[in-house]
């Protein structure tokens, strides 16, 4: 699978613009068919029924079901065989068992669209007759939502369909005039939550979507057409999982170009990794940091928690520009200054310093003993002075330094919001800059809470959960400007054939020299005499290792020598070798022995590369040599990142200080390792039957005199 980025091609954005035609059947159909209608009240078909009527849906309706003349004043049909022909959208509210059928029938009768409630398919194992439903709907050209789906709504006309509840939907403006949310997710349970509280901060949702099973239609098809949604403002996601991973990225990289940020939440990232196949690489570029990588380069933001969900959903729903530099603070605590230090270092921020033209135009404004800094720490001068407030979140606004501003007033009564409230809602409204007013206010005053809604503003009850958004969305910037610097990779010329699965060293090495990366010097040796001849040649020490793809772990089975000084050692090492093998791998062939001369000595580091069967390749560095196992410091980065940003990537590392010289140490050549990065992120992305590449250790040597792979695995597919 070749996974190189390239732009939309006119053939995907014509596919992409037919899902999103698609979901447009679901979303806007001219006609209704509810299949599985009871006499019985609040039953599933009912429901949808009574919520077309509650929500007056201008379409023809149509109703399926055992009961003679009318319910609710709709004839009923006893079979869908009875439907007009190209009714847009069916809905079953069918047990299991009866589902195949009634999807024949739709094909017969030329059902453009059908929503499938019923449960019974893949969730409880049976993917056969979830496989068979879906080839029928595909065949017959039925665009299927489902089956397991607990439905959607349509806030922008007013269109719910599902079984759950009956009611009457406040509508969201259609022209983009009020931003508005569109959440995919699934678990419908969630949705409720994010609708309920989004609405509370006078943020209402366009759509609200339950997927199910993904049979049929699934994310990727509704991003399409929530990027095409003047409605829509923002894209949510609860994943549980992501079945077409290609088509969700594509979609997600379509809906940032078109300025609408995507957030996602995904559990499981603390579930243990698959089984790594041999190399470290494989181990700790595990499923969901995998994701986490492919997510970050189409432009999705990851968050982690429901609260963050909504927070960072508001952000950007009001201030669609997401910053890139830190944040501004303004407050009335000293104490609070250095705990925001500590917070925000922690989550990789910094609070910059004023411009020196934002402090000469805020000095003479302030008290003397009030410096105006970053944060700005109002203390008690406030009660005194409320403009100060406004003076000084006005300042902070103004200031091409700052991202984004916070002010977090730790005083949150009634009172303090009545006589403060006014001033903030002056400097920051109309601003385009993002700013989140916390207060943590047991109760709020009723006209400063009106006044936040009316101008748009971001009010939050907790300052920590207004600096972790704000960190989440200063990285999402962040993250959308490495991703404009990534690379195009070319192909590499003449780089011979690998075999199939584990790659000997040599062969792996020989494929890094091909690429530019260096080695240690040296050569496959087939006999003794050609060993000492080779060790000769390069220059003593030396160290030999036993060479075949189904020698996974050499160093255990005895088959790594080390500092090997002279020809009378390697004689007596190479039958040492050999004896080994033969009694950890009776029968083994080696290919023969590699004999290298040992490389300089350097930080030990590790540089890898793994192929997500369904994401994609991602690249690892990190500390290496028997650190990796124990401490695991590594960061994973896109194969396509530019060789600036993996330096930064590599000053991220908890052992990063060991790069710059410790304890009299010189700076290693970070140059060197991003460059390698890259080159192997290359490889990843023009040869895509490499699996895992796991250069580990590279000894990495003084600043300006590069790197050396001294050991290298490569994994290839198996067929």
């Amino acid at each position: 699978m070749n996974t190189t980025i390239v732009p939309d091609t006119h053939e995907s954005l014509i596919a992409a613009g037919a899902s999103a035609a698609a979901v447009e059947l679901f979303m806007r159909p001219r006609s209704v068919a509810i299949v599985g209608v009871s006499s019985k009240a609040a039953t599933a078909g009912r429901t949808v029924l009574t919520n077309l009527k509650l929500n007056e849906f201008a379409g023809d309706v149509h109703i399926v079901g055992r009961a003679d003349g009318e319910i609710d004043g709709v004839p009923v049909s006893q079979s869908i065989d009875d439907l007009p022909k190209g009714v847009d959208l069916a809905v079953f509210a069918l047990p299991a068992v009866a589902v195949k059928d009634a999807m024949e029938a739709c094909v017969r009768r030329g059902v453009r669209a059908v929503t499938v409630f019923s449960s019974g398919f893949a969730e409880i194992g049976n993917h056969s007759a979830q496989e068979e439903l879906a080839a029928i709907a595909h065949d017959g050209g039925i665009a299927m939502l489902g089956p397991n789906c607990l439905g959607y709504t349509n806030l922008v006309d007013g269109m719910p369909v599902g079984f759950a509840n009956a009611r009457k939907v406040a509508r969201t403006p259609s022209d983009g005039t009020r931003p508005a949310v569109a959440m995919v997710s699934q678990s419908g349970g969630l949705m409720a939550y994010v609708s309920s509280t989004l609405a509370s901060r006078g943020l209402p949702m366009s759509y609200t979507v339950s997927t199910g099973n993904e049979a049929g239609i699934g994310l990727a098809d509704f991003i399409n057409f929530f990027t095409l949604d003047p409605a829509t403002t923002v894209i949510a996601l609860y994943l549980e999982e992501v079945r077409k991973p290609q088509e969700f990225l594509a979609a997600a990289r379509r809906a940032r170009a078109a300025g609408k940020p995507v957030i996602a939440i995904h559990p499981g990232r603390g579930e243990k990794g698959k089984a790594a196949i041999q190399s470290h690489t494989g181990a700790l570029a595990g499923d969901y940091v995998s994701m986490q990588v492919h997510l970050s380069r189409a432009g999705v933001t990851l968050v982690e928690t429901l609260e963050e969900l909504v927070d960072v959903a508001e952000i950007l729903a009001r201030y669609p520009q997401p910053p890139v530099a830190g944040p501004g603070i303004l407050t009335f605590s000293g104490g609070f200054c250095a705990i925001a230090h500590d917070f925000l270092e922690e989550e990789g921020l910094e609070m910059p310093a004023l411009t020196e033209d934002v402090r000469a135009a805020l000095e003479p404004k302030l008290p003397s003993y009030i410096p105006p800094k970053n944060p700005l720490d109002l203390g008690t001068q406030a009660i005194w002075q409320p403009e100060l407030t406004q003076i000084g979140t006005e300042a902070l606004m103004s200031d091409p330094n700052l991202g984004s501003v916070i002010v977090a007033i730790n005083s949150g009564t009634a009172r303090s919001q009545h006589t403060y409230g006014p001033y903030f809602v002056e400097a920051l409204k109309g601003r385009s800059k993002p700013a989140i007013l916390s207060f943590p206010a047991p109760e709020l005053d009723p006209d400063f809470a009106q006044a936040v809604l009316d101008n748009g503003l971001i009010l939050s009850r907790s300052i920590e959960r207004s600096m972790r958004a704000i960190s989440r969305v200063t990285h999402y910037g962040r993250a959308l400007e490495r991703n404009a610097r990534s690379v195009i990779h070319a192909p590499f010329e003449d780089l011979g054939v690998l075999g199939r699965g584990p790659q000997p060293e040599w062969v792996g090495k020989r494929l890094l020299s091909a690429i530019g990366i260096r080695i240690p010097d040296g050569d496959l040796a087939r006999t003794l005499d050609e060993g000492v001849a080779i060790a000769e040649r390069v220059g003593f020490p030396v160290a030999i290792k036993a060479q075949a793809g189904a020698l996974a772990h050499k160093t255990e089975a005895g088959g790594v020598m080390l500092s090997i000084r002279n020809a009378d050692a390697l004689r007596t090492a190479w039958q040492t070798l050999h004896d080994n093998i033969a009694r950890a791998a009776p029968g083994l062939m080696l290919d023969g022995v590699l004999i290298e001369r040992m490389a300089d000595k350097g930080l030990e580091l590790m540089i890898g590369a793994k192929r997500d069967p369904k994401w994609g390749p991602v690249v690892l560095i990190g500390l290496g040599g028997i650190w990796v196992e124990a401490l695991g410091d590594v960061r994973l980065v896109p194969a396509d990142m530019a060789v600036k940003d993996i330096i930064a990537e590599l000053d991220k590392l908890r052992s990063a200080k060991l790069l710059h010289g410790v304890r009299g140490a010189p700076p290693v050549d970070i140059q060197s390792v991003a460059a390698t990065a890259s080159l192997i992120g290359r490889l990843m992305m023009t040869v895509p039957e490499i699996e895992e590449i796991d250069l580990n250790p590279v000894f990495v040597h003084a600043e300006g005199q590069g790197l050396t792979a001294v050991d290298a695995l490569v994994i290839t597919g198996q067929g």
